[in-house]
């Protein structure tokens, strides 16, 4: 009976540390991930329309070029 309780009261304060750190240092921690995380990807949207719009006037000015390069040859 007595080695029950002090294995009942064993589980109990493991399980009763394991949510307290669960709740107290994981779940902050995972807040604070997502907001850095969701940041991070609107910033590589922002990186990859603009590199988007980039590749296109620069593609814009080799058709330019080549529209005047072969214009001069006829």
């Amino acid at each position: 009976m007595l080695i029950t309780r002090g294995f009942s009261l064993t589980n109990f304060v493991i399980g009763s540390s394991a949510l307290s750190f669960q709740i107290f240092v994981l779940y902050p921690w995972h807040e604070k991930l997502e907001v850095q995380f969701n940041k991070l990807t609107d910033e590589h949207e922002k990186m990859l329309k603009d590199m988007r719009n980039i590749h296109k006037e620069e593609l814009s000015q080799i058709r330019k070029e080549l529209e005047l390069l072969n214009r001069g040859r006829r």
